[in-house]
């Protein structure tokens, strides 16, 4: 953030200027628009169409381009900032998430573009001119000295110019007039290839794209920079990835920084014939002039540290910087750890004892040497004579003499081998590429020498330091101390603050606040933002003669730091006490001193002893020398940085009466200040008035504050043994009747003053500036100065406001973790069953102690015929499962066929712990619901005639032959084909055909039903479309239902519409009732189970209301009326009638995240999915509850969806993980896979010969042949949203026996 510039000049951190230095030197100007490579349509660019989400065809390209370790012949160009190696998925799947994503990506801006209505067009072509691929050798060779030789055969570029994102039509709107130009180019050698991404002056006018799905439309995404390999083969691994930008400065810094020396233009190796993990970006030091590194070898930039610092043009030009005092990064990119390099590009150097001459660098492909002088840089001199075109921005580079530009860097005198090792930059020898230590898990390790002065340079979060001023041996491939059995960062630094770094010394590690931050190092705060006390507050006191005891009142205090202000309120102190202490402000004044206002030169409490101190205070007053001792503990800050405090008063105070008021004058005291202790001795007037009443008293007050220092750290010189704390506007009073006693004080801290004429004060040490609450003041020349919102906080530093850190997505909250807003800063919540990591914003299951139940050491009875229950520790009890008895310990088989479990009409038969029940001939069921069977009627003349051409084709017909259709009555139906064909026509009740009826491919004719409709019925809801007659699928997208007709199997998509739509809804499950012809869901959103007829006039009726959070997964039993559904946050699944009644609980253990469910309920059966990360399963029991046991847990990822077939008797599965469809016998048995290449199922379902499966990748439903396993169709609807559940609506109740 910019704050006011009242003093002239801006302040600036110094910690930028040193990283941008390298860059600075080599040039100062940006690219300019016309230094683009050439392009235009007389270049031979091909024209993208315009559009939001447009996708060029497939450019072949003549030699083909190798991108990680593959090789790739086709390329596509996208509308959104992008270039694939393959046809891109809708926008919806990738343009609002962050990298990784799941197909090879090259994006030097990927956002949500528009180029509809003329906004800009984007060009591409192959290209292998000489002009333009003598360019690109020069960028790269200048950014990748080792690549001395890259001479490109061909290249291949893209240019987005003057593009504009997409935004909501509104009407009376104009389009905003913020409109990007930036350019790819992809340069190949047949065996290595590089890109260059361009981004002129003043050519990124917009930094991201808002998301057309958000509900938070003040959100804003900033462009994603970087290269993604896409899938990996590995489906439990992301594919390699590199990303170059997070925030919105680092957008911005794209055209102002570079990676080889001129801004805007940056380069990365992206391919080679050899194994290539990672992307590397260029090292800083080529430049395009000449030959000389612009940084000694080794001393590489780090593109995450100065891509998120904030820059602008204007200030650019006010560094002045010493070159000896400039630090550097050390070290050449190294590929990201598992191929990742997100954000922050690790770049790790190793400790070389040979001079610098001796040395020489290594093409890692070519291995051929070159010595740093012998960098060939490009010349952009008299390139192209012209690359103009009239009506086309084809740019040439100016004929500039960018030798000017260049810096003069000497190379460092030679050092012998047998001298021990000084880092640079103080003139040592340049780190080479043979003793890297190896990179660290979590954190980039910087390795910085510290001058004397033990001056520390802050860095990013999440970075420590390891300082080299030991003796450091580099005989062996890692660093080795002298130093015995110290403390280094590597193993403790997480005692440092989150907002501090480590920094390792000869005899331990310091932790050192970054920049913006304050405190000690274990405690930082930031700079200009108020500050928040809590404590308790207890004290035995005589108060005169009385005795007053009071224990853990509450006491707050709030801070204002930019102007040293500090507010404290005692609770609930009893009368005669509280009054008596009106006096004794120093228990406020302790935070007055702790966060004082600075001058020149001091340091208040807080910068010193952070937030880990004692204060005792002993008092005496006069006359009658009462003494009363204070002692104030201060226990570090907790989760919301509010320090906490503990105060105890023991003692004797001067009685003071009801209704007298206390007044102090402002005040001066020094402070003394030893190694760990700091002491203040003083005496101090004070009155109490009321009404006429005027009276003096006094006391006399010595002050002890110990806290601990880090004593590895070198000391500080300068620092004064003795400072002065000024306090003015001193204010004490208590309210009866709130019961509050209340402190005020302002305060600041500075060098010991003498008393002469007053000067000139700097408003920002005086505290009568105009700045926030939550900004800095920045002092500047004389009285002027500017103001900067705190860290945390936005605005112009005058009118600053939080900055909701968890909404817009800058936090570092990892996975199973919830962010939590605070003022000012966030905090990271741990969600159930995880903890923090070391680096405490990462949470990482809970490791369970020793369980007894696992482990076997437990003393049940086998595992199937017992359970053992864990209770904690070693503690575990047992107990006998279902079907057998005894006291856990030893089991016996129950008999329960003689409890007569079974239907009457059933028999029983008794197995080891179980039973099963089975319906007597002519009844039907599973044994404990026996149904007679119907009483069997003669043939009707369409069953007599199917089945007579049955047994003339052989029993299977093929799909061209006609086979009459039939109802369950045996009456002709009205839609009779020609097999699995277009052929159809109408027929009457006795099947003779309906002249005129006969239809053409492609159509259906209108057949009228058999049965008359009533003459009337209720106007249906204006939101509700029942269906037609016939088969069609239901599915659940967001708020609505989809109603998907069926021709046979294929999708009759011109047909799809609209079944029902419920505002406000989530729909995820979904099943279907054929009896009733009801239609049930769940809700997510509103937390219900929800039903509707399919007849006119229906209503939607709310069936299951409570006891619900995330109900998922829901299948129907329409012979037992009962319906079961999964809940995925409760761990449940439950049951109930149809209409939400005997609602009861079957599985609430052993469940993580259960998913589908599918009910056989002409076997009894019910199975469901957990996609448990861990440990996926498929479960079974029967439908009451009994005999659960696991089906499938081998190889399989995330089932998402269930299905039970009854005709095939198959339970199959579709699973987001594995990619897999799969089925298997109800038993386990006979499994296999059907097909082996899904996108991102969720949701499946089975009739006739086909499956049908909703995708989250496709946005659609998908259709796959059972017997061929092929993809037949595909059905995406208009509305781009992801699918949920998907059911077969039947004509009919699907029958099937055992």
């Amino acid at each position: 953030m910019e704050g006011d510039r009242v003093a002239g000049r801006p302040v600036l951190s110094p910690l930028p200027v040193l990283l941008l230095l390298p860059l600075l030197l080599s040039r100062a100007a940006a690219l300019h628009p016309d230094e683009l490579f050439p392009y235009g349509e007389s270049w031979g660019d091909q024209l993208l169409q315009e559009g939001d989400d447009e996708s060029s065809a497939v450019v072949k390209l003549a030699n083909p381009l190798h991108f990680y370790e593959a090789r790739f012949s086709n390329l596509y160009v996208g509308t959104n900032g992008i270039i694939s190696t393959q046809d891109f998925p809708r926008e919806t799947q990738y343009v609002d998430y962050d990298f990784p994503t799941d197909f090879p990506a090259i994006a030097p801006f990927l956002a949500d573009i528009d180029t509809s209505h003329g906004r800009g067009r984007v060009l591409y072509r192959e290209d292998t001119s000489p002009a333009v691929l003598g360019l690109a050798a020069r960028y790269v060779r200048a950014g990748f000295p080792r690549s001395a030789h890259f001479t490109p055969t061909h290249a291949f570029l893209a240019t987005w110019e003057q593009v504009g994102a997409y935004e909501e039509v509104k009407r009376g709107a104009l389009p905003s007039g913020e409109l990007n130009t930036f350019q790819a180019v992809l340069a190949s050698d047949g065996s290595d290839s590089y890109a260059l991404f361009l981004y002129p002056a003043n050519g990124l006018q917009f930094l991201g794209t808002r998301p057309k799905e958000s509900y938070n439309v003040q959100l804003q995404l900033p462009a994603r920079v970087g290269f993604c390999r896409g899938e990996a083969d590995d489906l439990k691994s992301e594919g390699p990835y590199f990303s170059l930008t997070s925030t919105e400065q680092s957008v911005k810094n794209l055209y102002q920084l570079s990676n080889l020396g001129i801004p805007g233009v940056w380069a990365f190796h992206i391919g080679s014939t050899s194994l290539l993990d990672n992307v590397r970006p260029a090292a800083v030091g080529g430049h395009l002039s000449t030959a000389r590194s612009s940084v000694p070898l080794g001393r590489s930039f780090s593109h995450a540290t100065a891509l998120e610092s904030d820059y602008n043009e204007d200030n650019l030009d006010y560094y002045d910087v010493n070159e000896e005092e400039a630090e550097y990064l050390p070290g050449e990119p190294e590929e990201a750890l598992n191929g990742h390099s997100s954000i922050d590009v690790s770049f790790q150097s190793k400790v070389d004892t040979k001079p610098l001459e001796e040395s020489a660098t290594l093409d890692p492909h070519t291995k051929e040497g070159t010595s740093l002088g012998e960098v060939e840089g490009p010349d952009l001199k008299g390139q192209v004579e012209s690359w103009d075109e009239r009506g086309t921005r084809s740019p040439a580079p100016p004929e500039v003499d960018r030798d000017s530009l260049a810096p003069s860097w000497e190379t460092p005198p030679p050092y012998p081998e047998n001298r021990s090792i000084q880092p640079y930059p103080d003139g040592g020898p340049v780190p080479s590429e043979m003793d890297v230590p190896p990179a660290h898990p979590e954190e980039e390790i910087v390795l910085r020498n510290y001058p004397a002065s033990g001056h520390t340079t802050p860095l990013s979060r999440g970075t420590y330091e390891v300082g080299l001023e030991d003796n450091i041996g580099s005989n062996t491939e890692v660093f080795t101390y002298n130093a015995a059995n110290k403390e280094t960062c590597e193993h403790n630094h997480r005692q440092c603050s989150w907002h501090a770094f480590c920094t390792d010394y000869a005899t331990g590690f310091c932790c050192h606040c970054q920049s913006k931050f304050y405190g000690n190092g274990k405690h930082c705060l930031p700079e200009g933002a108020p500050h928040r006390v809590n404590g308790k507050v207890s004290g035995h006191l005589r108060v005169g003669h009385t005795p007053v005891h009071f224990t853990d009142v509450d006491l707050h205090a709030y801070v204002v730091g930019n102007d040293g202000r500090a507010y404290t309120a005692i609770s609930h102190i009893p009368q005669p006490a509280a009054q008596a202490l009106l006096p004794l402000t120093p228990i406020g004044g302790l935070f007055g001193w702790l966060f004082a206002l600075e001058k020149p030169g001091s340091e208040n409490g807080f910068s010193l002893a952070g937030a880990a101190f004692t204060h005792d205070m002993e008092v005496t007053f006069y006359p009658g020398e009462e003494r009363v001792h204070i002692t104030q503990t201060a226990e570090g800050l907790d989760p919301e940085n509010y320090l906490s405090i503990k105060t105890n008063i023991q003692g004797q105070v001067p009685y003071i009466p009801a209704n007298f008021t206390a007044h102090i004058s402002p005040y001066k005291e020094l402070y003394h200040y030893s190694d760990s202790t700091v002491t203040t001795t003083s005496s101090r007037d004070y009155s109490l008035t009321f009404g006429a009443i005027n009276q003096t008293w006094s006391y006399r007050i010595h002050q002890n504050i110990t806290y601990q220092v880090c004593r590895h750290a070198p000391r500080r010189p300068a620092f004064p043994t003795t400072q002065q704390l000024s306090v003015d506007r001193v204010f004490a009073l208590y309210n009866d009747e709130e019961r509050v006693l209340r402190f005020a004080v302002t305060n600041q801290i500075g060098p010991v003053e003498e008393d002469s004429d007053p000067t000139p004060v700097n408003p920002c040490y005086d505290g009568s500036h105009m700045c926030d609450t939550t900004a800095r003041c920045h002092p500047g020349t004389g009285v002027d100065y500017t103001c900067e919102c705190a860290s945390g906080y936005q605005g112009d530093g005058r009118n600053c406001v939080d900055e909701n850190e968890c909404a817009t997505g800058f936090h570092r909250c990892g996975p199973n973790s919830v962010c939590i807003n605070l003022p000012g800063t966030y905090r990271c919540e741990c969600r159930s069953g995880y903890e923090f990591a070391d680096d405490r914003h990462t949470c990482i299951l809970i490791t369970p102690p020793p369980n007894p139940c696992e482990d076997g050491s437990h003393t049940c009875a086998p595992a199937g015929q017992a359970r053992c229950v864990h209770h904690g520790g070693s503690a575990f009890s047992c107990a006998c499962l279902p079907g057998y008895a005894g006291d856990g310990h030893q089991c016996t088989d129950i008999d329960e066929c003689s409890e007569n479990r079974c239907h009457p009409a059933a028999t029983c038969y008794n197995t080891p712990g179980s039973f099963s029940c089975r319906c007597q001939p002519g009844y039907y069921g599973d044994g404990f619901q026996c149904i007679p069977e119907p009483t069997q009627r003669p043939p009707t003349i369409c069953e007599r005639w199917r089945e007579n051409l049955l047994e003339h084709y052989g029993g299977t017909p093929r799909d061209d032959q006609y086979v009459p259709q039939c109802d369950d009555l045996g009456h002709f139906t009205p839609l009779q084909c020609h097999g699995k064909s277009d052929f159809c026509w109408c027929v009457d009740k006795d099947g003779r055909e309906v002249q005129g009826t006969r239809s053409q491919p492609g159509t259906t004719p209108a057949c009228i039903p058999t049965v008359a409709p009533p003459m009337v019925r209720p106007t249906p809801r204006p939101d509700v479309t029942p269906p037609s007659v016939g088969t069609f699928l239901l599915y659940t997208q967001g708020q609505q239902i989809g109603y998907l007709p069926l021709n046979g199997t294929r999708l009759q998509k011109d047909a799809a519409k609209t079944l029902l739509s419920l505002h406000g809804s989530i729909i995820v499950g979904i099943d279907y009732d054929c009896r009733e012809r009801m239609v049930y869901w769940t809700d997510v959103a509103g937390r219900t189970i929800s039903r509707a007829s399919l007849e006119l006039g229906a209503e939607p009726e709310t069936i299951v209301n409570s006891g619900l959070i995330s109900p998922e997964g829901l299948a129907i039993d329409h012979i037992r009326r009962t319906m079961y559904w999964t809940d995925s946050v409760m761990d449940k699944i439950e049951s109930a009638l149809l209409d939400g009644s005997e609602r009861k609980v079957l599985f609430h253990t052993d469940l993580v995240n259960p998913r589908a469910i599918a009910v056989d309920p002409i076997r009894g059966n019910l199975y469901w999915t957990d996609w448990n990360r861990e440990a996926p399963k498929i479960e079974t029991s029967s439908l009451d509850g009994e005999n659960r046991r696991i089906l499938i847990n081998t190889d399989i990822g995330l089932p998402n969806g269930l299905t039970f077939d009854p005709f095939s008797k198959l339970l199959c599965w579709a699973d987001a993980g594995t990619k897999k469809l799969e089925c298997t016998l109800p038993d386990g048995t006979g499994r296999r896979v059907i097909h082996n290449n899904l996108k991102y199922p969720f949701s499946i379902v089975s009739y006739a010969d086909h499956f049908y499966h909703t995708d989250w990748r496709r946005d659609g439903v998908v259709s796959v042949n059972k017997h061929s396993g092929q993809f037949t169709d595909e059905y995406l609807p208009e509305q781009r949203s992801h699918l949920y559940g998907i059911t077969a609506v039947y004509p009919y109740c699907p029958t099937g026996r055992k």
